[in-house]
Protein backbone atom coordinates (compact mmCIF):
# COMPACT_ATOMS: atom_id res chain seq x y z
CA UNK A 1 0.00 0.00 0.00
CA UNK A 2 1.26 3.64 -1.17
CA UNK A 3 2.35 6.23 1.75
CA UNK A 4 -1.18 8.22 0.74
CA UNK A 5 -3.10 4.79 1.96
CA UNK A 6 -0.89 4.25 4.81
CA UNK A 7 -1.83 8.04 6.44
CA UNK A 8 -5.30 7.77 5.49
CA UNK A 9 -5.81 4.61 7.42
CA UNK A 10 -3.72 5.92 10.50
CA UNK A 11 -6.16 8.72 10.65
CA UNK A 12 -9.32 6.49 10.06
CA UNK A 13 -7.69 4.81 13.13
CA UNK A 14 -7.47 7.57 14.71
CA UNK A 15 -10.55 8.82 13.77
CA UNK A 16 -12.26 5.87 15.46
CA UNK A 17 -10.52 5.74 18.23
CA UNK A 18 -10.97 9.70 19.24
CA UNK A 19 -14.59 8.85 20.87
CA UNK A 20 -12.76 7.37 23.82
CA UNK A 21 -11.57 10.55 24.65
CA UNK A 22 -15.13 10.77 26.46
CA UNK A 23 -14.12 8.57 28.64
CA UNK A 24 -10.30 7.99 28.57
CA UNK A 25 -9.86 11.35 30.38
CA UNK A 26 -12.29 11.11 33.33
CA UNK A 27 -11.14 7.29 33.27
CA UNK A 28 -7.33 8.44 33.76
CA UNK A 29 -8.27 11.10 36.04
CA UNK A 30 -10.14 8.72 38.32
CA UNK A 31 -7.17 7.03 38.96
CA UNK A 32 -5.16 9.73 40.13
CA UNK A 33 -7.06 10.96 42.56
CA UNK A 34 -7.44 7.36 43.89
CA UNK A 35 -4.05 6.17 43.53
CA UNK A 36 -2.72 9.86 45.38
CA UNK A 37 -5.55 9.72 47.91
CA UNK A 38 -4.20 6.35 48.71
CA UNK A 39 -0.39 7.66 49.12
CA UNK A 40 0.84 7.23 46.01
CA UNK A 41 3.34 10.66 44.66
CA UNK A 42 3.35 11.46 41.45
CA UNK A 43 6.19 9.90 40.48
CA UNK A 44 4.54 6.38 41.48
CA UNK A 45 1.21 7.54 39.97
CA UNK A 46 2.61 7.97 36.50
CA UNK A 47 5.16 4.92 36.51
CA UNK A 48 1.82 2.91 37.33
CA UNK A 49 0.17 4.38 34.32
CA UNK A 50 3.06 4.32 32.02
CA UNK A 51 4.23 0.85 32.59
CA UNK A 52 1.02 -0.75 33.47
CA UNK A 53 -1.53 1.36 31.00
CA UNK A 54 -4.28 -0.86 32.12
CA UNK A 55 -7.48 1.55 34.05
CA UNK A 56 -9.18 -1.71 35.60
CA UNK A 57 -6.15 -3.47 36.34
CA UNK A 58 -4.59 -0.29 37.98
CA UNK A 59 -7.64 0.32 40.31
CA UNK A 60 -8.22 -3.30 41.35
CA UNK A 61 -4.10 -3.29 42.44
CA UNK A 62 -4.74 0.16 44.17
CA UNK A 63 -7.74 -0.87 46.17
CA UNK A 64 -6.17 -3.92 47.28
CA UNK A 65 -2.91 -2.31 48.42
CA UNK A 66 -5.04 0.18 50.68
CA UNK A 67 -6.43 -3.38 51.96
CA UNK A 68 -3.02 -4.85 52.88
CA UNK A 69 -3.40 -7.82 50.87
CA UNK A 70 -1.47 -10.41 49.95
CA UNK A 71 1.87 -9.14 47.32
CA UNK A 72 0.44 -12.45 45.61
CA UNK A 73 -3.46 -11.47 45.79
CA UNK A 74 -2.38 -8.31 44.36
CA UNK A 75 -0.80 -9.47 41.49
CA UNK A 76 -3.11 -12.63 40.70
CA UNK A 77 -5.74 -9.96 40.52
CA UNK A 78 -3.97 -7.38 38.16
CA UNK A 79 -3.20 -10.35 36.20
CA UNK A 80 -6.28 -12.21 36.18
CA UNK A 81 -7.83 -8.59 34.94
CA UNK A 82 -5.46 -8.24 32.04
CA UNK A 83 -5.38 -11.90 30.86
CA UNK A 84 -7.96 -10.51 28.33
CA UNK A 85 -4.69 -8.78 26.96
CA UNK A 86 -3.41 -12.36 25.51
CA UNK A 87 -6.96 -13.28 23.87
CA UNK A 88 -6.58 -9.98 22.25
CA UNK A 89 -3.02 -10.59 20.70
CA UNK A 90 -4.02 -13.98 19.68
CA UNK A 91 -7.02 -12.09 17.86
CA UNK A 92 -4.67 -9.47 16.30
CA UNK A 93 -1.48 -12.23 15.66
CA UNK A 94 -3.54 -13.07 12.16
CA UNK A 95 -3.86 -9.36 11.33
CA UNK A 96 -0.66 -7.87 12.34
CA UNK A 97 1.79 -11.15 13.30
CA UNK A 98 3.91 -10.82 10.14
CA UNK A 99 4.97 -7.03 11.53
CA UNK A 100 8.76 -6.79 12.55
CA UNK A 101 9.48 -7.48 15.78
CA UNK A 102 10.14 -4.08 16.90
CA UNK A 103 6.85 -2.83 15.95
CA UNK A 104 4.84 -5.77 17.16
CA UNK A 105 7.15 -4.60 20.29
CA UNK A 106 5.60 -1.24 20.33
CA UNK A 107 1.86 -2.58 19.52
CA UNK A 108 1.95 -5.43 22.78
CA UNK A 109 2.94 -2.16 24.72
CA UNK A 110 -0.40 -0.29 23.27
CA UNK A 111 -2.38 -2.81 22.96
CA UNK A 112 -5.46 -1.61 25.38
CA UNK A 113 -8.96 -2.40 25.22
CA UNK A 114 -9.67 0.39 22.83
CA UNK A 115 -7.08 -0.22 20.21
CA UNK A 116 -8.16 -4.06 20.01
CA UNK A 117 -11.65 -2.90 19.47
CA UNK A 118 -11.64 -0.67 16.86
CA UNK A 119 -8.92 -2.69 15.30
CA UNK A 120 -11.16 -6.15 15.15
CA UNK A 121 -13.78 -4.70 14.07
CA UNK A 122 -11.50 -2.71 11.00
CA UNK A 123 -10.17 -5.78 10.16
CA UNK A 124 -12.47 -7.98 9.95
CA UNK A 125 -14.52 -5.81 7.88
CA UNK A 126 -11.45 -4.91 5.65
CA UNK A 127 -9.88 -8.17 5.15
CA UNK A 128 -7.90 -6.54 2.08
CA UNK A 129 -5.99 -4.31 4.27
CA UNK A 130 -2.46 -4.38 3.72
CA UNK A 131 -0.04 -5.26 7.20
CA UNK A 132 1.21 -1.74 6.25
CA UNK A 133 -2.44 -0.23 6.58
CA UNK A 134 -3.26 -2.51 9.60
CA UNK A 135 0.19 -1.32 11.30
CA UNK A 136 -0.94 2.27 11.03
CA UNK A 137 -4.50 2.00 11.42
CA UNK A 138 -3.72 0.19 14.74
CA UNK A 139 -1.04 3.14 15.80
CA UNK A 140 -3.75 5.73 14.71
CA UNK A 141 -6.33 4.44 17.32
CA UNK A 142 -4.15 4.65 20.46
CA UNK A 143 -3.10 8.07 19.46
CA UNK A 144 -6.49 9.51 21.37
CA UNK A 145 -6.36 6.97 23.50
CA UNK A 146 -2.82 6.03 25.38
CA UNK A 147 -1.13 9.26 25.34
CA UNK A 148 -4.56 11.42 26.68
CA UNK A 149 -4.70 8.21 29.19
CA UNK A 150 -0.98 9.30 30.74
CA UNK A 151 -2.33 13.35 30.89
CA UNK A 152 -5.28 12.73 32.76
CA UNK A 153 -3.23 10.40 35.12
CA UNK A 154 -1.48 13.64 35.70
CA UNK A 155 -4.07 16.18 35.91
CA UNK A 156 -6.37 13.53 38.46
CA UNK A 157 -3.09 13.25 40.52
CA UNK A 158 -1.92 16.88 40.72
CA UNK A 159 -5.59 18.58 40.56
CA UNK A 160 -7.34 15.91 42.51
CA UNK A 161 -7.75 17.63 45.79
CA UNK A 162 -9.15 20.43 44.08
CA UNK A 163 -12.00 18.28 42.27
CA UNK A 164 -15.98 18.67 44.41
CA UNK A 165 -16.66 15.63 45.77
CA UNK A 166 -20.26 15.43 43.92
CA UNK A 167 -18.31 15.51 40.52
CA UNK A 168 -18.56 11.84 39.88
CA UNK A 169 -15.90 10.75 37.52
CA UNK A 170 -15.96 7.04 38.19
CA UNK A 171 -19.00 7.01 35.67
CA UNK A 172 -16.02 6.67 33.29
CA UNK A 173 -15.22 3.52 33.93
CA UNK A 174 -17.93 1.19 33.37
CA UNK A 175 -18.96 3.68 30.36
CA UNK A 176 -15.84 3.09 28.98
CA UNK A 177 -15.70 -1.37 28.85
CA UNK A 178 -19.21 -1.06 27.97
CA UNK A 179 -18.53 0.98 24.70
CA UNK A 180 -16.27 -1.50 24.01
CA UNK A 181 -18.24 -4.81 24.97
CA UNK A 182 -21.30 -4.28 23.21
CA UNK A 183 -20.34 -3.52 19.91
CA UNK A 184 -18.18 -6.90 20.03
CA UNK A 185 -21.09 -9.35 21.71
CA UNK A 186 -21.84 -10.74 18.14
CA UNK A 187 -21.81 -14.55 18.97
CA UNK A 188 -23.42 -16.64 21.16
CA UNK A 189 -20.15 -17.94 22.94
CA UNK A 190 -19.30 -13.69 23.68
CA UNK A 191 -22.85 -13.54 24.95
CA UNK A 192 -22.62 -16.45 27.14
CA UNK A 193 -19.11 -15.09 28.12
CA UNK A 194 -20.30 -11.81 29.37
CA UNK A 195 -23.42 -13.38 30.87
CA UNK A 196 -21.00 -15.50 33.20
CA UNK A 197 -18.87 -12.62 34.08
CA UNK A 198 -21.52 -10.44 35.07
CA UNK A 199 -23.49 -12.66 37.05
CA UNK A 200 -20.05 -14.45 39.32
CA UNK A 201 -18.86 -10.68 39.69
CA UNK A 202 -21.94 -9.84 41.15
CA UNK A 203 -22.89 -12.98 43.42
CA UNK A 204 -18.86 -13.62 44.60
CA UNK A 205 -18.99 -9.79 45.57
CA UNK A 206 -18.49 -10.61 48.90
CA UNK A 207 -15.13 -12.58 48.68
CA UNK A 208 -11.93 -10.66 49.87
CA UNK A 209 -9.53 -8.68 47.92
CA UNK A 210 -11.53 -9.39 44.58
CA UNK A 211 -11.50 -12.96 44.68
CA UNK A 212 -14.98 -13.31 43.01
CA UNK A 213 -13.50 -11.28 40.06
CA UNK A 214 -10.87 -13.67 39.55
CA UNK A 215 -13.56 -16.57 39.64
CA UNK A 216 -16.00 -14.64 37.78
CA UNK A 217 -13.01 -14.01 34.85
CA UNK A 218 -12.18 -17.81 34.33
CA UNK A 219 -16.05 -19.47 34.84
CA UNK A 220 -16.45 -16.53 31.59
CA UNK A 221 -13.61 -17.77 29.65
CA UNK A 222 -14.75 -21.41 30.43
CA UNK A 223 -17.98 -21.14 29.49
CA UNK A 224 -17.24 -18.65 26.15
CA UNK A 225 -15.29 -21.26 25.21
CA UNK A 226 -17.53 -24.47 26.01
CA UNK A 227 -20.61 -22.47 24.00
CA UNK A 228 -17.79 -22.21 20.93
CA UNK A 229 -16.95 -25.55 21.10
CA UNK A 230 -20.42 -26.30 20.73
CA UNK A 231 -21.81 -23.86 18.45
CA UNK A 232 -18.51 -25.60 15.69
CA UNK A 233 -19.59 -29.00 16.19
CA UNK A 234 -23.23 -28.29 15.04
CA UNK A 235 -21.95 -26.25 12.28
CA UNK A 236 -19.90 -29.78 11.05
CA UNK A 237 -22.42 -32.06 11.70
Amino acid sequence: MDQISTRAAYWNGFRAGAPFLLVIVPFGMVFGVIATEAGFNIAEVMGFSVLVIAGAAQLAAVQLMTENAPTLVILATALAVNLRMAMYSAAMAPHLGSAPFWTRGFMAYFLVDQSYGVSAIEFENRPDMSIAAKTAFFFGSITPVCFPWYLATWAGAVLGASFPSGLGLDFAVPITFLAIIAPMLRTAAHVAAAITSVVLALGLAFLPYNLGLLLAAGCAMAVGAWVEHLMARRRAA
